[in-house]
């Protein structure tokens, strides 16, 4: 297929975001296309499920395609960031937060939940689609006990368990443009095509990914997520007051490193503080972290 051709079927596809409520629209486009020979028959058939398909992407994903989606956003944190070669700290961070997930809305999802730590001085945590949650060393150094750790996991698994990162990923409704037209392009495009298309679809999961370390997520997830670790965490018997004591660790904050990851959310410390308080102050119980947790807390993160 020449040059033309594909910058025929990209230029539909797009048109078929920007005119989503109207598959009329790209219809008659592929029709005027095929009609003055810029396209085949074939290339419109592909266009017309790609624009199916971007309307699909509100529809819901399953997990086990969650799960891989997942897996190319992790792919590309990993790419940007090493692992910290401490499995012990590492062990110790998974029975921290599989606890907190035993507790959560959603326990069991496909291949269920795993938890890294990247060796970075950002103070951040990550939670890729399909359960795949990273925390940075610098956040742990900011940890002054497990009640601190465990809230901040049950954050992070209140957006995987809410599903924000896919909210994210359908509201560009790129994936399934791309996974169409790439499985056109497997058979019918050259090599050069194919990797122009490859790099488009690379890009879109990049800006999911700049979305999670740069931006944050929108106030309102945060603030979900934020009430979902206040219940997560007080259910698995942690005080959820460590969230609270965390986040008014970053306020007046003027470190080179809070200008990414926890530092960069829509609503301020401040504000979330104000609001998870007003949730703790609600709860029946009265949680109180535990002595035994902030010495094996200590004991694990020893020589960060």
């Amino acid at each position: 297929m020449n040059s033309t051709k594909i910058l025929a079927l990209i230029f539909v596809g797009y048109v078929a975001i920007a005119f989503l409520p109207s598959c009329s629209v790209v219809q008659q486009g592929a029709d005027i296309l095929t009609a003055t020979g810029q396209i085949s028959e074939s290339d419109k058939k592909a266009i017309v499920q790609t624009s199916q398909a971007v309307q699909a992407t509100f529809a819901e994903i399953t997990e086990e395609q969650e799960y891989y989606i997942g897996r190319g956003v992790a792919a590309l944190i990993l790419s940007r960031y090493k692992v910290y070669d401490n499995p012990s700290l590492n062990t110790y961070i998974n029975t921290v937060g599989q606890t907190i997930v035993y507790f959560s809305d959603r326990p069991e999802i496909y291949a269920g939940y795993h938890f890294l730590v990247l060796d970075t001085e950002e103070v951040n945590a990550l939670s890729a689609p399909g359960g795949l949650i990273f925390i940075t060393r610098g956040l742990l150094q900011r940890c002054k006990n497990e009640e601190m750790l465990a809230d901040v996991l049950a954050h992070e698994v209140g957006h995987v368990s809410a599903k924000h990162g896919l909210q994210s990923i359908k509201k560009s409704r790129l994936l399934e443009l791309f996974s169409i037209i790439g499985k056109e392009a497997a058979t019918r495009y050259g090599p050069e095509q194919l990797a122009h298309l490859t790099n488009l679809y690379s890009d879109t999961l990049g800006d999911i990914v700049d979305t999670l370390i740069l931006r944050g997520y929108d106030r309102k997830f945060e603030y979900q997520a934020d009430s979902l670790a206040v219940k997560f965490s007080s259910t698995a018997g942690y005080s959820p007051q460590g969230l609270v004591d965390f986040l008014r660790t970053m306020v007046g904050d003027t470190s080179a490193v809070s200008e990414k990851g926890w530092f960069k959310t829509h609503p301020t410390s401040e504000q979330r503080t104000g609001k998870i308080q007003t949730e703790v102050a609600s709860l029946k119980t009265d949680l109180r972290g535990e002595p035994v947790r902030t010495k094996r807390f200590q004991k694990a993160v020893a020589g960060l």
